[in-house]
């Protein structure tokens, strides 16, 4: 793809990543509660989760699990019951009596939190095959290495942009505070999207 359609492309890429979904909302909510690093750790493992789909959808993965049922079966299970356990975590933090002066001030495992965002894209299904139609549109068939490569590293490029924009983005002191005054609605609110995500997973049609 050449021209103005393919610029045209990575914004389309941009917004449907930056959508509300199980992504920015767990990148959103950890940059409020923790600050800056815990965000951009969320966003970094989307970000390694999101590479690999689509490393894999470059290498023609997808079209595997399409044809093996059971995989994408397996992994609409996990996301979901991943999806639902923060939702737990989020509805017992809204109804726990949490100071607000301890709001933003816990430095959290930096590393438990990049495994939190890796697995919340890792066992979501629906980011290959994502990924795999933005190939299809983006790459004809019969493209060479360097076209794949360029397409692939762009999208990537696209994709830590929205993600680190928003761990940067919601953990300014305009967000950081308007979360402290209202923590119980938004942890409340993250419950609730995170539980109809994972219900969503769990009754969508992957193919």
């Amino acid at each position: 793809m050449t021209g103005w359609e393919f610029p045209l492309l990575l914004v389309a890429w941009a917004i449907g990543g930056g959508s509300p979904g199980p992504a920015t909302l767990a990148i959103a909510g950890t940059a409020m509660d923790r600050g800056r690093m815990a965000g951009l750790a969320v966003a970094s493992g989307i970000i390694v989760g999101s590479a690999s789909w689509g490393l894999a959808a470059a290498l023609g993965m997808s079209a595997i699990m399409v044809a093996n049922v059971w995989l994408v079966e397996v992994l609409r299970y996990v996301g979901a019951a991943y999806l639902l356990y923060l939702a737990y975590k989020a509805m017992k933090s809204a109804i726990t009596d949490k100071p607000l002066t301890q709001v933003g001030a816990k430095a959290g495992a930096l590393g438990g939190l990049f495994r939190k965002g890796l697995l919340i894209h890792l066992t979501n299904p629906k980011a290959i095959f994502g990924w795999g139609a933005i190939f299809a549109i983006a790459v004809p068939p019969g493209s060479g290495a360097w076209d794949i490569g360029t397409t692939y590293l762009s999208l990537l490029a696209v994709s830590c942009t929205v993600f680190w924009g928003y761990g940067l983005l919601f953990s300014l002191g305009g967000f950081v505070r308007g979360y402290q005054r209202l923590r119980r609605w938004f942890e409340a609110t993250f419950a609730l999207l995170f539980g109809l995500a994972g219900l969503k997973i769990l009754t969508a049609r992957l193919t």
